[in-house]
């Protein structure tokens, strides 16, 4: 779990993330917005974990119950098994997950789709950015 002390730089690589991502629209809030959201709401309501090599933040996910809200790798640490590092032990600590990803990127859907998640009914513009997004359901088989 992350630490307040953490919120500066874990906001950096969401910011950093989000831009280098293809098929995501630029963020609805400022950097600052982003920052003080990450300070004030994220870490003090929310469950946030990094993950790490050698000192170096490589990963976030933030889950809420069962809401995955946000899940990022740093630019240069993609396809090295940190998010699915990540989703992994959402899927070890839930029973079902669920969450919303841009249609336009396909490989966050390709990603969440070799993770077990299903698309579940047609795209949506109910977000702040006014983009079309796909709700994707994961539930753990029994």
């Amino acid at each position: 779990m992350a630490r307040l002390d953490e919120a500066p730089t874990i906001a950096e690589l969401w910011l950093r993330s989000r831009r280098a991502a293809k098929g995501i629209p630029p963020a609805a809030h400022s950097d600052d917005e982003v920052r003080a959201w990450f300070c004030e709401v994220v870490i003090p309501t929310r469950e946030l974990w990094i993950t790490e090599l050698r000192g170096e933040l490589t990963g976030l996910m933030v889950l809420d119950g069962e809401q995955l809200e946000q899940l990022y790798v740093a630019p240069e640490f993609l396809r090295q098994g940190h998010g699915s590092r990540l989703v992994r032990l959402a899927q070890q600590t839930r029973s079902a997950l669920a969450l919303w990803t841009f249609e336009a990127n396909l490989s966050a859907r390709a990603f969440y789709e070799a993770h077990g998640f299903r698309a579940q009914g047609p795209p949506s513009i109910d977000n702040e950015e006014r983009t079309a997004a796909i709700q994707y359901k994961w539930t753990r088989s029994v």
